[in-house]
């Protein structure tokens, strides 16, 4: 195995019953490392954090997690791993130290009331730690989440949607805090749904319906998608987006603030599908396409596998 590799497995699968919600997935991350893994609900992404760090067993697969077989050795990879949930799953009626303390207890931390002074320190939770866990802001739930993640110094972070439903000055917050935990050569590997996030991660995949679409940089993504766009602004564009939506190499049509974003794989179908539109009152400008809308086509393609 390459020691770089925090995460190094391939072929990873698990079906429940019929339905295949991971299918043969390949992941390389590397250390110090933040990893964006995206996807539209229901694609498998939890699915595929639970299966690493061993609450499930795959029904396929083989590689790595820090080093250990991902199958063979779990028991020894929770030990050595953060696991935030997508719901707060900590105790409402215990104050922020006592949530501490108690996740101090699980995993054995030695000194425990040295590590829970220092995750109150590093989070700046200091003033609030007698304030019962129930009674905290979506933003600082978070940040007693992420507390609790660290408290036993693990090699790898799991965040499931951390952010979801936090302010914008909590996400930027957050986030300015994963960096400095990378920095210190920390890996983290994170699931979010918003594009300005997955623009933050080092690397990045994207999983649909179970089957990875897309991997690497930015850069790599918008590349292996080959996705054309232009930005039309004008009047009454709602009109405009009736008629050319569903034309041949019209993909996706798509309102961005006061403009258009038309989109498609094959340019020359696309183009000549807008063609008759381009004179009509309307300013058409090709662009380089962003990460919503790579994202969103490689959504609008992918096979659903709900059956």
């Amino acid at each position: 195995m390459n020691g770089d590799l925090v995460i190094d497995v391939r072929g990873v699968t698990k079906k429940f019953g019929q339905r295949t919600v991971v299918n043969n997935i390949a992941m390389q991350v590397r250390n110090g490392e933040i990893y964006g893994f995206l996807g539209p609900n229901g694609s498998g992404k939890t699915t595929f954090l639970r299966m690493l760090c061993g609450l499930l067993k795959p029904d396929g697969g083989e590689g790595s997690c820090l080093g250990l077989d991902f199958r063979r050795e779990s028991a020894e990879i929770k030990k050595r791993v953060g696991y935030m949930t997508q719901k707060f799953s900590y105790y409402e009626d215990l104050t922020v130290a006592e949530n501490l303390e108690f996740i101090a207890r699980i995993y054995g931390v030695a000194d425990r009331k040295s590590a829970v002074e220092k995750s109150l320190e590093r989070l700046g939770m200091v003033e609030r730690r007698k304030q019962l866990a129930g009674t905290l802001s979506g933003g600082w739930k978070q940040r007693l989440a992420l507390s609790a993640c660290l408290i036993h110094e693990p090699q790898l972070l799991l965040l499931d949607e951390p952010t979801a439903g936090v302010d914008p000055k909590a996400r930027r917050e957050f986030w300015d805090e994963i960096h400095q935990l990378a920095g210190a050569g920390l890996t983290v590997l994170i699931t979010t749904h918003y594009m300005d996030e997955a623009e933050r991660c080092h690397r990045l995949a994207y999983i649909a319906y179970g089957n990875l679409l897309a991997s690497g940089t930015v850069a790599d993504v918008l590349e292996q998608t080959k996705l054309t766009t232009y930005e039309v602004s004008g009047e009454k564009l709602h009109l405009l987006a009736e008629k050319i939506r569903g034309k041949p190499g019209v993909e996706q049509v798509v309102a961005f603030g006061s403009t258009l974003h038309v989109s498609g794989r094959d340019a020359e179908k696309l183009r000549a599908s807008i063609q008759p539109f381009m004179n009509n009152g309307f300013q058409w400008k090709q662009i380089a396409s962003g990460l919503e809308d790579v994202f969103i086509s490689l959504m609008d393609t992918a096979k659903d596998n709900f059956s």
